[in-house]
């Protein structure tokens, strides 16, 4: 058997992502997890330029170009600056953690530092759904189904809580209380904590729901609310299977409302629910609290979409009335990627 030469990144990314950050850092499971994709996706973009085995990806090959080229692919398959921003400084964490172990790594650092953050213009546009695309899209399961009740009780809850993704994920059966006040309780970024009320409709798609998957479960369970079952293991929902049938029941959508896109994300949610909720007159500071920003300067963005919208509106209104102006070493042989990132921590 051909033994893979001696490699020093993925111990390195090993100790990085499941000693450093966990257990010195403290940082949080998603935290980790920033960390970890932007590694992955690092490392499969280097295999990819050097149509190579992922094994082979060396310290050597991450230089600054790597990297830059990287980021540059990232922000032209459709990532915004902030993502890019982002995963640019969970590189630059990474390599400085590598110097820490050995300053004979800062000849590999020192390219990546080399790399500049991307200025972000001050006010940004998001992507939000209107009330009639949101409806358009919650009629597309069919309730006869029993996968389908689940979607979309899904969506109604992500939707109703304004919740990221990740915290869909994250609940458990006992974080929902139906007592006089119905609610919710989320775990969100920075291992904060925020509880959310939920709408009688909500409740009752909710009791639905429960009936079918937690029929005789414990109002305490620690039962994730959202599961799947593969080979009779039951695990929470993944992001991935929430953004497949998200996109199917948007094409199908689109059909009978245009305002609906084809392709959807889930965080769609987030941005349409805190607008509508703008909209209708719930002060700012309510709103950020709604979507536990750390600070309401995040929040103020859906104030400026809100005003750009009634902009564009005015303008439409207006129509062409005014003139224009004119004249202005491992003893083993790796060959499956998904086994070598297991190994390294690099997949959970």
């Amino acid at each position: 058997m051909r033994r893979m030469a001696a490699n020093p990144l993925y111990p390195l990314i090993h100790d990085f992502l499941t000693d450093y950050l966990p257990l010195k850092r403290n940082c949080s499971p998603h935290t980790v997890k920033a960390y970890r994709t932007a590694l992955n996706q690092l490392l499969d973009f280097a295999k990819e330029q050097k149509d190579i085995r992922l094994a082979e990806v060396t310290f050597d090959m991450l230089d600054g170009g790597m990297v830059a080229a990287y980021l540059d692919h990232l922000e032209n398959t459709g990532g915004s600056v902030q993502t890019r921003n982002h995963k640019l400084n969970c590189l630059r964490a990474f390599f400085g953690y590598a110097v820490m172990r050995d300053p004979s790594y800062v000849v590999y650092q020192s390219g990546i530092l080399g790399i500049p953050f991307k200025k972000t213009e001050k006010a940004e546009t998001i992507d939000y759904l209107s009330e009639k695309a949101v409806t358009a899209l919650l009629r597309q399961p069919d309730t006869r189904s029993k996968k389908d009740i689940r979607n979309l009780f899904l969506m109604i809850l992500m939707y109703d809580t304004a919740a990221r993704v990740q915290e869909i994920i994250d609940l458990r059966i006992c974080d929902l209380r139906l007592g006089d006040t119905p609610q919710v309780k989320l775990h969100g970024k920075g291992n904060k904590y925020r509880t959310v009320p939920l709408m009688a409709d909500t409740v009752a798609h909710y009791n639905r729901y429960r009936g079918l998957y937690h029929a005789g479960v414990p109002d305490h369970s620690q039962a994730p609310l959202f599961y799947t079952t593969r080979k009779n293991i039951c695990s929470p929902i993944s992001d991935d299977t929430i953004r497949v049938f998200l996109n199917r029941y948007a094409k199908a959508a689109h059909q009978q409302c245009p305002e609906v896109p084809e392709k959807i994300h889930p965080h769609i949610f987030r941005h349409s629910r805190a607008m509508h909720l703008y909209q209708h007159g719930m002060d700012l500071t309510l709103v950020s609290q709604w979507l536990g920003h750390a600070s309401l300067s995040s929040t103020l963005i859906y104030a400026y979409a809100d005003t750009e919208m009634k902009r564009a509106a005015i303008e439409k209104a207006t129509g062409n009335y005014f003139p224009e102006v004119s004249g202005e070493e491992s003893p083993y042989d790796i060959n499956d990627d998904s086994v070598l990132k297991r190994l390294y921590g690099l997949k959970p």
